[in-house]
């Protein structure tokens, strides 16, 4: 069983590709981000480059989460930086195995680390579904303050969707279990 402080964070890469068609069709996944439901046949693929694109241009960067043995736990990512503004925004999702046993507040606290070393964030900000209570556990043990709830935030299924806002700052770094710093 992996433990939340064997995981680590690379460069998600065309070898994880696989997998990442595993998580997009995912129900929970499929419920709780933007993923389009179903996801279009193309759609890792075309995902996936934007994320390559992205880190090329500093604007978005993905990691893979692995086990100390290399197995695929889900993905980290900052589907935006506005390196202008010092502003990043993170996300994440989990393979259904890896649910359960912290290694999504582990890896929200790596991303978010990184986020502060690499890219001198000064501002870190976390999309969740209002109906998504895992992800603000998540949140609240990496430290993250719920701001609001944006309403009607995202439309996808011909839905509208409110979202809440999360975030951290510098000054919150020593703020968290586990998953933080």
């Amino acid at each position: 069983m992996t433990e939340p402080d064997d995981i680590r964070l690379v460069p998600l890469a065309r070898e994880h590709l696989t997998f990442l068609a595993d998580v997009v069709h995912d129900p929970d996944v499929l419920r709780f981000t933007r993923v389009p439901d179903p996801p279009p046949e193309d759609f890792v693929e075309g995902w996936f480059a934007g994320y390559e694109e992205g880190r090329a241009a500093g604007t978005r960067d993905g990691f893979a989460i692995l086990d100390a043995e290399g197995i695929f736990l889900g993905t980290a990512v900052a589907p935006a930086i506005d390196r202008a503004t010092g502003t990043v925004e993170l996300g994440y999702t989990i393979m259904p195995a890896a649910r359960s046993r912290g290694v999504a507040t582990r890896a929200l606290g790596l991303i978010t680390e990184w986020a502060f070393a690499a890219l001198d964030a000064k501002r870190i900000e976390l999309y969740i579904s209002t109906d998504n209570p895992a992800s603000k556990r998540v949140a609240e043990r990496n430290g993250y303050r719920y701001e609001g709830t944006l309403r009607s935030l995202y439309f996808k299924q011909d839905l509208r969707v409110d979202t809440e806002i999360w975030s951290k700052l510098p000054a919150d770094r020593d703020v968290g279990g586990r998953g933080g710093s």
